[in-house]
C-alpha cells in the first residue's frame, strides 16, 4: 500500500442518547476532515449499531452477528479512529464502551483521536479513561484532543462559536492522526502485528 494513498479514519459517533449533541460535534469534525486531501472519512453512528448491551459472547445471536457483519469490516478497513464522546457521569457512555468491547483485533497497532464534550471539563474525564480502554486493545492513543468545556453552548446551530480555536485543535489532531496512521500502516504492511 502507497505512504501516498489517503488515511482511511473512521470517525465513532458515541452517544445513542435521542437527545445527543455528538452528532452536531461529529458533523462539524467530519466537515473539517473533509476538506483534507490526505484522508478519507466514514462516520459509524452507534445509534445505528445497536451492540448486546450484555456485553461480547462466545456465541452471538443471529442479530448480534448480523450487527458485527456490518461493522467489522468498516471498523477493520480503517487506518485509524476519532471518537466523538460525552462526558456522563466522569465517564464515557455505555454503549460506547459496549461497541468496543465487540471489537477487539481491528484497534490494535492504530491510532484513536478523540473529540469530546461536556460540561466545565469537555469531557475530558471521558478521555483519560478511553486512553486505558484503548492501550489495552493495543491502540495508539494520540497526546491532543479536541474538546468543547460547556457542551451545546459552545456551538451556534451547527458550528462552534469559536471556529478558529476548535479548528486549529481538529487541525493539530488531524495531522497527528496523520502521522501515526501512516507509520502504523506501513509497520502493519512490514510485519503484521502480533507476530
Amino acid at each position: 500500500m502507497s505512504q501516498q494513498q489517503p488515511l482511511h479514519l473512521a470517525l465513532l459517533i458515541g452517544s445513542v442518547r435521542t437527545e445527543r449533541f455528538g452528532h452536531t460535534v461529529a458533523a462539524w469534525f467530519a466537515e473539517l476532515a473533509a476538506q483534507r486531501s490526505d484522508l478519507t472519512l466514514d462516520v459509524i453512528d452507534l445509534a445505528e449499531l445497536p451492540f448486546d448491551l450484555a456485553g461480547p459472547s462466545r456465541t452471538p445471536s443471529p442479530e448480534m452477528t448480523a450487527l458485527l457483519a456490518r461493522s467489522r469490516p468498516r471498523l477493520q478497513r480503517a487506518d485509524g479512529y476519532v471518537v466523538v464522546t460525552p462526558e456522563y457521569n466522569h465517564s464515557f457512555p455505555a454503549a460506547l464502551k459496549n461497541a468496543i468491547d465487540w471489537h477487539l483485533t481491528e484497534w490494535a497497532a492504530k491510532p484513536v483521536g478523540f473529540v469530546s464534550y461536556g460540561g466545565i471539563a469537555g469531557g475530558l474525564r471521558a478521555v483519560e479513561q478511553l486512553r486505558q480502554v484503548f492501550a489495552e486493545l493495543h491502540a495508539v492513543t494520540v497526546r491532543d484532543t479536541v474538546s468543547f468545556h460547556g457542551g451545546a453552548a459552545t456551538f451556534d446551530g451547527a458550528h462552534p462559536r469559536d471556529p478558529e480555536s476548535c479548528g486549529a485543535a481538529a487541525k493539530v489532531l488531524l495531522d497527528q492522526l496523520g502521522w501515526w496512521g501512516r507509520a502504523l500502516r506501513q509497520a502493519r504492511a512490514d510485519q503484521p502485528y502480533g507476530e
